[in-house]
């Protein structure tokens, strides 16, 4: 195919799951809603009195101030503490359930309050309260990670409460991330994370928290390069598709491979390929955002994708048919969480995982500690599983729109498909692989 042309077809994505399901999707895949949404930030059950019931991401802290840390109250334009004290005047935040009176408050431990705005979580912490002390200032600049403190399912504040909440009932002991990591990838921490989205794709719903052990990702998508580097000592198959020189440089991501071209890759390496979690958590960290960056809309600036007009990233050419770019160079955009490039946009990644039509179906084998979706059994996904045709591609790419390069969107791709010019991958590592890989010796 061209570079304008191929899988798209001109299909649009349908809703709720029947019909047809999206581009280069066939009929009655149920691949969901075009629109992601924003990513769902709830409290764990209970509300609050007031004029508002939540934060939502890219609010970085309640009110007309920022908090204070370290246990003490103040009164009168801007207050916060812990240890179960209130405090009085223009904000109030508090933990361990006790109630506060003024122009905003917020709690934990499932208590209400009352005021002009009201927030609550079901865990720890207080809406913008991150990083240590604050002071007094105007919306999210003052004493708030700007970035994003919305309430996270269970868990309040920052995304850091939540990934610092302790392990749940049966999780093996968190592993420390190794000091420096292996070569080329960056350390994920033990802990929760929000996967999926109540307001985004059927396909990424329901939310739920999810814990994982510390494991390692690629810090950049595996590029041609590599890939040819790695057939060339026939470790790997060489990869199918017809070939493309605008697609085919050393630096920019491997193209035209399937899901058995990154699977073999990546053992080649001693690595392996992510698990949907595992991809999902490294681009949106454990507070549920959006985008690698925050709850901000992809653009060209952020990610490499297809702009409004249908034109690709960098292309300035005007037509009644517009040119749809090409991948770049990896890294060509800021790196998002945990120092990883190119987790929204340039190419979708392949997952370890097979497909179903929404986390709801999929049931408790997406859910828990480490999951692995169906047909998973001690740590591995197996090759076959009955009733499932289905892999995964996460991400977006330069030749799709913005709407798909999002921390929840989920596409299902036959795994012998015949390869495209935007399917490429990372590899990943758990905390055995990860130490082998520092030794210079694959693991057994």
């Amino acid at each position: 195919m061209s570079a304008g042309t191929g899988e798209h077809g001109g299909a649009a994505p349908a809703a709720g799951g029947a019909g047809a399901a999206g581009p280069g999707l066939p009929e009655g895949t149920g691949d969901g809603s075009r629109a992601p949404g924003a990513a769902s930030r709830m409290s764990a059950g209970t509300g609050a009195s007031g004029s508002a019931g939540n934060l939502s991401g890219g609010i970085g802290g309640s009110g007309s101030a920022g908090g204070l840390s370290g246990g003490t109250g103040a009164s009168g334009g801007a207050g916060g503490l812990s240890g179960g004290t209130g405090a009085s005047g223009g904000a109030g935040g508090l933990s361990a359930g006790t109630g506060a009176s003024g122009g905003a408050g917020g709690l934990s431990g499932g208590t209400g309050a009352s005021g002009g705005a009201g927030v609550l979580s079901g865990g720890t912490g207080a809406p913008g309260l991150s990083g240590g002390t604050g002071g007094a200032g105007s919306g999210p600049s003052a004493g708030a990670p700007g970035a994003s403190a919305g309430l996270a399912a269970g868990t309040g504040g920052s995304g850091d409460s939540l990934a610092d909440d302790p392990p749940p009932p049966g999780a093996p002991a968190p592993i420390a991330c190794l000091d420096p990591p292996p070569p080329g990838m960056a350390c994920i921490p033990a802990g929760w994370f929000l996967r999926g989205s109540d307001t985004g794709p059927e396909h990424a719903r329901p939310q739920a928290r999810v814990w994982l052990q510390t494991y390692y990702l690629d810090l950049n998508e595996v590029t041609y390069a590599e890939y040819k580097a790695c057939v060339k000592a026939k470790r790997c198959d060489p990869k199918g598709g017809p070939a493309y020189s605008d697609f085919d440089r050393p630096k920019q991501p491997v193209n035209g491979v399937n899901w058995f071209h990154a699977e073999g890759y990546c053992k080649a390496q001693g690595k392996r390929l992510p698990s949907e979690a595992q991809w999902e958590k490294g681009a949106r960290g454990p507070d549920g955002a959006l985008h690698p960056w925050g709850d901000e809309p992809a653009t060209c600036e952020r990610a490499i994708l297809k702009d409004a007009t249908g034109r690709g990233c960098g292309v300035k050419k005007q037509g009644s048919k517009p040119d749809t770019g090409r991948p770049w160079e990896v890294g060509s955009r800021a790196p998002g969480r945990y120092g990883l490039y190119d987790m929204s946009g340039n190419s979708w990644e392949w997952v370890a995982d097979w497909f179903t039509r929404s986390y709801a179906e999929c049931g408790a084998d997406c859910e828990g500690i480490d999951p692995l979706g169906p047909c998973a059994k001690d740590g591995e996904v197996a090759r076959e599983c009955p009733g499932k045709l289905r892999k995964i591609v996460r991400g977006g790419s330069w030749y799709w729109d913005a709407s798909y390069a999002t921390g929840v969107w989920r596409r299902p791709h036959f795994p012998s498909n015949q390869p495209f010019h935007h399917f490429g991958f990372r590899c990943a590592a758990n905390a055995r692989e990860a130490e082998a890989l520092q030794r210079g010796a694959p693991a057994k």
